[in-house]
């Protein structure tokens, strides 16, 4: 069963060697990197897929992470989408090649470009226009003028993340639990909204 590790460490040389090195004697085996994040600060922000070693456990990944100076787990979870780091290039292509579909496109692709949940186009009075299997069955609108983090809309822990599509329209993606989206993922749905909706109006 893959993993996804999402880890902070310091973006210097040699971090992701050591990173992995560790990894590897934990019993992990590394599948996909993707860099999330780069901060001022001089630390990143990695998302990592992995497979378990029979008998590893994924503690055992977090305590040979948090041994390494400077190296903090944000998130480890079981990753069941498609075994697999969708790209932004990758979804761009997607979209590119079917316009007249583009912005639903875009909402079958959200979980796997955000490691999230569900994805929902939602209207400001229609409702839920369009969603993933996971998606909640209703959810009401917010009206936002830029991407950004949403409080939680329902009981459960939930985390969400929108992005403008029109005036009555938006984007909304959901993690259950964890981790907290990051300025870089609400900048980068905003920026896949966006290149949605031109490439529709364009097919």
């Amino acid at each position: 069963m893959p993993y996804l590790l999402r880890v902070e460490l310091p973006d210097v040389p040699g971090s992701l060697g050591r990173l992995a090195s560790a990894v590897g004697e934990a019993g992990g085996d590394i599948e996909a990197i993707e860099i999330v994040e780069k901060r001022h600060d001089g630390m990143a922000v990695d998302d990592v897929l992995l497979e378990m070693q029979p008998g590893s456990m994924p503690d055992s990944i977090v305590s040979a992470c948090h041994l390494l100076e400077g190296v903090k787990v944000v998130w480890i979870s079981r990753y069941a989408a498609g075994g697999n780091l969708f790209l932004d290039l990758e979804a761009v292509e997607d979209l590119t090649a079917h316009p007249a579909e583009a912005v639903n496109r875009l909402v079958d692709l959200l979980p796997m470009t955000f490691r999230s949940d569900w994805g929902i186009r939602l209207h400001r009075a229609k409702g839920i226009l369009y969603g993933t299997g996971a998606a909640p069955e209703e959810l009401a609108f917010v009206e936002i003028e830029r991407p950004g983090r949403l409080e939680s809309l329902a009981e459960e822990v939930t985390l969400y993340a929108a992005a403008r599509l029109d005036g009555n329209e938006i984007l909304v993606i959901g993690r259950h639990g964890g981790p907290e989206y990051l300025d870089s993922e609400i900048a980068r749905l905003g920026h896949l909204a966006g290149l949605a909706q031109s490439i529709a109006r364009v097919g």
